[in-house]
């Protein structure tokens, strides 16, 4: 017998096999009534997956944000019903709910149109008429070869289970699919959905097979929810960074260049410039020391960073140089390591904060660039803390609170995951609980609110990634704190410690902004290009009315640029509505326009960027000394 015990401390025994159905009608007819899936020891199974083994119980129902993953893989499920009975030839790869809804993939000749699209979703509201039930079967290998022996595709999936996999498969109506789940008890509890876009995708992610189509959705419980998310895809769409990067002359990429190397233009430059200047002030007054390391590094290093074995994939090829091999770097820590290894530690000199802007080089697939937000060839504000057992938990402490001041410059609230030991990794368990621990106990010393995201630490070590939130809403990885005993481990740091024998340090491994790329294209969406003064590339555009007082113009962006302001006189002889228009374009934060009544009282007529038509008049001085005090305080809006 199974033993299941319920959120309240209740218990109920079951026998191996029962289905969670029978459990939750137990419990009450109601809840049955309401239930979409349960929960078991974190494991969601629909209610018709047989009980293997007991633990904790939980049910699911609308309410639970755990049930939206549910709906949505069974949309994803009424979506290829729909695709099959239109196009019979296609055939079926999988489809997964994702963050934000879910897509499947399909093999045909020919790429979907947006009237296919239009056709399937037609069909699917059918499909979800006829209420079809979701009905699970486990089945034989030999079984369910023959049910799919016209689907390649999971042919090719079935080929990888072990001998003692259980091999299940859902059927909705007419459509039967390979899937382990969970799904919703009937179509019809697919309500509001939306088909978004196709896009190509290889089979498996892997460049050298076939390219299928994908069809991406998004479904919610609630009408308004689907709308209020379908408003934030279509507030996303105007904030795209690289279409405003366009318009503002950010930066640009070149095919002669290469795909994913981004090329800074001026403007773009002086945001990353600001960044930069901002982020080593704060850096110094928290102890780090700046450090540089090559582009190219003798492969031998990554032997024994284990980046070759771990990591080869996402690196570029080696060169050849008089016989031995490099790589481009794809990280910066083991340069540091080598930095820290160039003379002997003491434990006096620790901990030991080394930083650095590095250019790395990693190999993404052509298919996953993306403007700046994936690139090949980026600068990583990476830094690295050796330090004894004894002062981890205070250094992690010290990048929290970096962390935290960093994030609150720049606007972004955000969340934090602890990111635990992949299936890929190096060292004991025993070193990622003791790691795992370290960083959660930091965090619950603090009174910091957190969740687990399993598997997902790099493999070197257990990590905190924080995740921002956007102005609209959108999460996105920057900073991110990793805890690694095996680095040490494998380069053999020491240090002289009070009892004058040799001791292995801890490394800690940090990032604020991460990729300096994707960091900026981020900001550019977050701000829709409206950056604050002390990022805005041109921050005062000054406007004469008439020639006669062009020399008043120059004279207030003398001033202005005396008191390092960057500023711009826009002089051309087009309407002044024109010039403002066009200022207004460019998103500057302020435009200073002067007439003669401005010049007689050193004034300006003061717009504001983001409050229309309205003008301030306003001497030059009180101007200053505003714009001062907002540089000052990095404040986000004029």
């Amino acid at each position: 017998m199974l033993t299941l015990r319920l959120p309240d401390g209740a218990t109920r025994e079951a026998p191996e096999g029962a289905l969670p159905r029978d459990i939750v009608a137990s419990i009450g007819p109601r809840l049955l009534r309401d239930a979409i899936a349960v929960e078991l020891d974190g494991e969601i199974l629909d209610l018709n997956t047989p009980l293997r083994k007991g633990g904790n119980f939980r049910v699911l129902t609308e309410k639970d944000p755990e049930s939206l993953a549910v709906l949505r893989h069974s949309g994803a499920h009424i979506l290829a019903t729909a695709v099959r009975r239109l196009r019979p030839d296609a055939k079926i790869g999988f489809g997964p709910a994702i963050e934000d809804g879910f897509y499947y993939d399909f093999e045909v000749a020919q790429p979907f149109t947006p009237e296919d699209l239009e056709k399937f979703d037609a069909e699917m509201k059918k499909v979800i008429a006829e209420k079809f039930p979701f009905v699970r079967e486990e089945v034989s290998q030999p079984e369910a070869r023959k049910r799919f022996s016209d689907d390649p595709l999971k042919l090719e999936r079935l080929g990888e289970f072990s001998d003692d996999e259980i091999i299940s498969t859902y059927t909705d109506g007419p459509f039967i699919d390979l899937c382990k789940g969970p799904h919703v008890p009937d179509t019809s509890y697919l309500k509001n959905f939306k088909l978004l876009h196709t896009a190509g995708a290889y089979w498996r992610g892997d460049e050298h097979r076939q390219m299928l189509q994908r069809i991406y959705a998004t479904a919610f419980w609630k009408k308004e929810d689907l709308e209020a998310h379908l408003h934030r895809l279509e507030e996303a769409k105007r904030r795209d960074h690289r279409a405003i990067a366009h318009q503002l002359d950010l930066y640009s990429t070149d095919a002669r260049v290469g795909p994913g190397l981004i090329l800074w233009h001026p403007k773009g430059a002086t945001i990353r410039n600001e960044i930069e200047e901002y982020e080593k002030a704060l850096i110094l007054r928290h102890g780090y020391q700046l450090v540089y390391t090559p582009h190219i590094v003798s492969e031998k290093l990554f032997q024994i960073s284990g980046h070759l074995e771990n990591f080869k994939e996402n690196m570029f090829g080696a060169m050849d140089v008089e016989g031995a091999s490099y790589r481009p770097k794809p990280m910066n820590c083991p340069g540091h390591i080598v930095i820290y290894q160039s003379q002997q530690r003491s434990y006096r000199d620790l901990p030991i904060r080394y930083a650095e802007f590095g250019a790395v080089y990693r190999y993404e697939r052509s298919g996953t660039l993306h403007g700046m937000m994936r690139v090949r060839g980026f600068t990583q504000d990476d830094a690295h803390i050796f330090c004894t057992l004894e002062q981890v938990p205070a250094e992690i402490d010290r990048l929290l609170d970096l962390c935290d001041e960093m994030l609150k410059t720049f606007g972004y609230p955000y969340t934090i995951e602890l990111a635990t030991r992949p299936d890929k990794s190096l060292g004991t368990p025993e070193l990622w609980q003791n790691a795992e621990k370290t960083l959660a106990d930091a965090l619950n010393k603090r009174g910091q609110s957190f969740t687990y995201d399993d598997g997902g630490g790099t493999f070197y070590g257990p990590k905190l990634d924080f995740k921002l939130i956007d102005a609209i809403g959108r999460k996105w990885q920057w900073p991110t704190v990793q805890l690694d005993f095996n680095l040490p481990e494998r380069f053999g740091l020491e240090y002289t410690g009070a009892d004058n024998a040799p001791h292995r340090p801890i490394m800690l491994h940090r990032v604020l902004v991460g990729s300096m790329e994707r960091f900026v294209g981020g900001l550019i969406e977050h701000f829709a290009g409206a950056f604050p003064l002390w990022l805005a590339p041109e921050q005062v555009r000054v406007i004469p009315i008439a020639d006669e007082v062009k020399g008043f113009a120059q004279s207030v962006v003398e001033r202005l640029k005396a008191r390092g302001l960057r500023v711009h006189i826009d002089e051309r002889s087009e309407t002044l509505n024109y010039r403002i228009r066009e200022g207004e374009m460019m998103k500057i934060p302020y435009m200073a326009v002067v007439g003669k009544r401005e010049a007689e009282s050193d004034s300006i007529a003061l717009r504001v960027r983001g409050v229309g038509k309205k003008q301030e008049i306003i001497t030059v001085a009180d101007f200053v000394a505003r714009l001062e005090d907002e540089l000052a305080t990095r404040a986000l809006k004029p």
